[in-house]
């Protein structure tokens, strides 16, 4: 007897079952080759990443210097056009 649906009373179960037998050891190999690649990719972006944040920490505190510096000379400028 077929279901609402046309398909035979089978349970959805034992298809799935089926179906987890067709990755073998191969399958699996494969499978944690490329999750090791995607982990080694991860790494070498985060020390990347790393890297560029020290880089522009770096920027950031020469940036802050240098306008203090030149808020300084702007503020000195007027009272050596005085002289």
């Amino acid at each position: 007897m077929s279901g609402p649906n046309g398909d035979l009373g089978m349970p959805v179960e034992a298809g799935a079952e089926g179906e987890d037998d067709g990755f073998g050891e191969a399958e699996y190999a494969a499978i944690n080759s490329m999750l090791d690649q995607i982990n080694s990719c991860l790494d070498h972006l985060e020390e990347k990443n790393d890297h560029l944040h020290a880089r522009l920490q770096e920027l950031l505190e020469s940036n802050r210097q240098t306008r203090l510096e030149f808020q300084q000379q702007l503020g000195e400028a007027p009272s050596d056009a005085s002289t």
